[in-house]
């Protein structure tokens, strides 16, 4: 069962975001539906602004790749009631992030919004007017395009979660 989650966290990516949009988001709605251990609303609520590059100007990170970070983290990371992280937690979530980051990247292409669109679409779009996000909606953006970020995305996730129990 094991190896079906990463196709599972995929598969949910994916519907989420040409269903629902919001690439952070739908990025966390996956993981935890394969991991409903690590629900958390606040983090799921956190994301929201992440969405298309940043409030949907596409001007930043893809908003797949920053939830991927969160999740991680989520984790992984120090907590605040222990900022001196005298155990080092922040390294080691340091350490996932830059590798999340290499496999996103290897597969993805681009890290930042925009690259993503213009790599898979000719051309970027600041998806809060509604002109540009009519036409990024006929060039298939929810269609196939951010949905396959999404999905790939929170694969990567669910794997790098799945190898990290395995090490322990």
């Amino acid at each position: 069962m094991e190896k079906d989650l990463p196709k599972l966290a995929y598969d949910y990516g994916f519907e989420l975001e040409s269903t629902f949009y919001g690439c952070a988001q739908c990025v966390i709605g996956a993981v935890y539906k394969v991991f409903p251990e690590m629900r958390n609303e606040g983090i799921f609520r956190s994301a929201n602004a992440q969405a298309g590059g940043m409030g949907l100007t596409s001007l930043g990170q893809c908003g797949a790749l920053v939830a991927g970070g969160m999740l991680l983290s989520q984790l992984y990371g120090r907590e605040l009631g222990n900022l001196t992280d005298p155990e080092g937690a922040r390294f080691e979530a340091y350490r996932l992030g830059a590798e999340f980051l290499e496999r996103f990247t290897q597969e993805v292409g681009a890290v930042k919004c925009s690259d993503i669109q213009k790599d898979r679409m000719g051309k970027s779009f600041d998806l809060s007017r509604p002109d540009q996000f009519e036409e990024f909606e006929e060039l298939g953006g929810h269609e196939s395009h951010c949905p396959n970020v999404v999905g790939t995305a929170a694969r990567i996730v669910v794997q790098m979660i799945l190898e990290k129990k395995e090490a322990a």
